[in-house]
Formats: C-alpha cells, structure tokens, sequence
C-alpha cells in the first residue's frame, strides 16, 4: 500500500472513533472544564474538528504563521453541530489526499508565530501530527466525559461503559 493510500485509510477510521465521541458531547456541557488551565469541552472539541482539515493545509500551503494569520476559535451553541463540522474538515483533508502524489509528501511546512518557529517538518509528517494531534484530544475529551459521567463509546474496542461485552 502507498504512502497516501495509508493516510487515507488511516483518516477515514480514526474518523469514526471522533464521530462516536463527538456523538457522546452533552450540550450542556460545552462550557464546562476541568480545570482553569484546561479547554472548555466546546473549545476541545471544535478543535478536534478543525484537525482534519490541517491536512488540507498543509499540502496546499508552505506554513501557517500565527502571527499574520489570526485564529478564531469556531464556538457552537449545540452539541449536534460537532458532526458537521468534523464531516465538512474530513470531507477537505480527505480530497486533498485524493489528489496528492506521493512527492507532495516530502516538502518541508513551518508552524510559526512570526520570527519564532515552532517547527518544521515534512508536510507528511504534518499529516501525521494532524492525526495524532487528533488521537491526543479525543482521549482528553474521554477524560472530561468520564469525569462529567458520561458513558464513554468503544475506540479500538470495547469501551468500560459498553454493556454488550
């Protein structure tokens, strides 16, 4: 299997496994956190929305400067708006995917706030980080649920929650 190919595959599960968490986020929780330090579970879970589409950007961009480019944190008013936008940023990370060639893999993408650079990496290892930024997340949203008690859905298997194992 080629390297995009893998990605695509890789995407399109790990998408599931956001969709079922997602699902679980109670509107009357959004604003909710565990901690003064911590995202509101709304800013946590917009954010991990927005991660599919950093595939998008980093193949059709060289990097993402912080510094001219202001961030507006998407805000939702219900919970039922988290598929929709997880499906529209998938939807652009999956046909950017589509149409790359192996090589669009390899050029470097800086991440910066002006002069300070945070990092550079190959835009494959961008995608990369977009999922695993993704997989990080979505278990601290498994956190902020479980402390909320919240029935927790199954990941990679069965979840403590999932009564038919």
């Amino acid at each position: 299997m080629k390297i995009i190919e893998s990605l695509i595959k890789e995407m399109k599960e790990e998408a599931e496994t956001t969709r079922k968490m997602l699902s679980a986020v109670p509107t009357d929780k959004l604003d909710w956190r565990p901690h003064p330090k911590s995202m509101t579970i709304m800013q946590l879970t917009t954010h991990i929305t927005e991660l599919p589409g950093w595939v998008a950007m980093a193949l059709k961009t060289e990097e993402l400067d912080f510094a001219g480019m202001p961030y507006t944190p998407t805000t939702i008013a219900d919970s039922k708006e988290l598929l929709p936008l997880l499906g529209k940023n998938l939807a652009a990370g999956l046909e950017a995917l589509a149409h790359a060639k192996e090589e669009d893999l390899l050029p470097n993408w800086t991440l910066r706030t002006g002069e300070h650079i945070h990092s550079i990496r190959t835009k494959g290892e961008v995608i990369r980080m977009a999922f695993s930024q993704t997989v990080h997340h979505r278990a601290q949203l498994g956190v902020f649920l479980r402390l909320l008690d919240v029935p927790i859905p199954g990941s990679y298997g069965p979840s403590a929650d999932d009564t038919k194992f």
